[in-house]
């Protein structure tokens, strides 16, 4: 910890859809716990200002930054824009996603299945192969890839959603390998259903509930009354930046609910 008593004092973060749901409150932690924080978003420039707003109104650095994850040449260019204002990122959050429609293999549309993987998994390559220099130069490091529990549930209906994420926790795997000598902690977060635009999505999805836009009517069905709440998977992501001995693990945030109860 900083002598300013702040566990990421210094560091420099940099959460890929840092702007809404389970980005916005990852950006928020890592502020609050010291972090200077660049929130990239793909189009929704409002929310991500109304994220750096929040984290600026806490006396937190935060700046917005746009780049769509699946354009590698966007990315590079943030990355170096990210540089130029706040520092080299030393700390990676793949965070951005998209939901996939809900429909089995036999009716997908290839144009869907490939913008599914391309944003979490290619995206997240993307991401981690342009920070990695400086990364690499840092006194430490930390990649954390937001995963989800679709990697174990396997549902029917979902296989662009659980293919991207299967694929991206194989890159968080290899990263922490190839990466440990250079310092460098991977590890992955793999959230049940969370309370944001997206879950709601998702719950459609699965369920085949189109209907529904209230995961709190579900509370009941969930561990401890609630479902998950983006903060809960925040808290676990700042922790895991500051543990000194964690490297390649997955931690999944659902309560206990475990896959066998999806």
């Amino acid at each position: 910890m900083s002598a300013s008593g702040q566990p990421l004092d210094g560091r420099i973060a940099l959460v890929t859809g840092g702007g809404r749901g389970i980005g916005r409150a990852i950006s928020e932690q890592l502020a609050a716990a010291g972090a200077a924080v660049a929130v990239n978003y793909r189009r929704d420039a409002e929310a991500a200002a109304e994220t750096v707003a929040a984290v600026e109104s806490g006396g937190g650095v935060a700046r917005a930054y746009a780049a769509s994850v699946d354009d590698a040449d966007a990315m590079a260019v943030m990355v170096e824009a990210i540089a130029a204002d706040l520092g080299p990122v030393d700390l990676l959050v793949c965070n951005a996603g998209i939901a996939s429609r809900g429909h089995a293999v036999a009716d997908t549309d290839p144009a869907e299945l490939q913008r599914v993987v391309d944003t979490h998994a290619i995206g997240a390559h993307h991401a981690a192969r342009l920070v990695l220099p400086g990364i690499r130069r840092a006194e430490r490091g930390d990649i954390i890839m937001i995963s989800s529990v679709a990697t174990t549930g396997l549902s029917a209906n979902g296989a662009p959603y659980s293919m991207g994420k299967a694929a991206m926790e194989a890159l968080a795997y290899t990263l922490a390998k190839e990466e440990m000598p250079n310092g460098i902690h991977v590890n992955i977060v793999a959230p049940g259903l969370v309370e944001t635009d997206m879950g709601v999505r998702l719950a459609r999805a699965i369920t085949g509930r189109r209907e529904m836009d209230d995961l709190r009517s579900l509370d009941a069905d969930y561990p401890y009354g609630r479902v998950c709440q983006p903060d809960d998977v925040a808290e676990v992501v700042v922790s895991l930046c500051t543990m000194g001995y964690v490297n390649g693990q997955r931690i999944a945030v659902d309560g206990g609910h475990g896959p066998s109860r999806r």
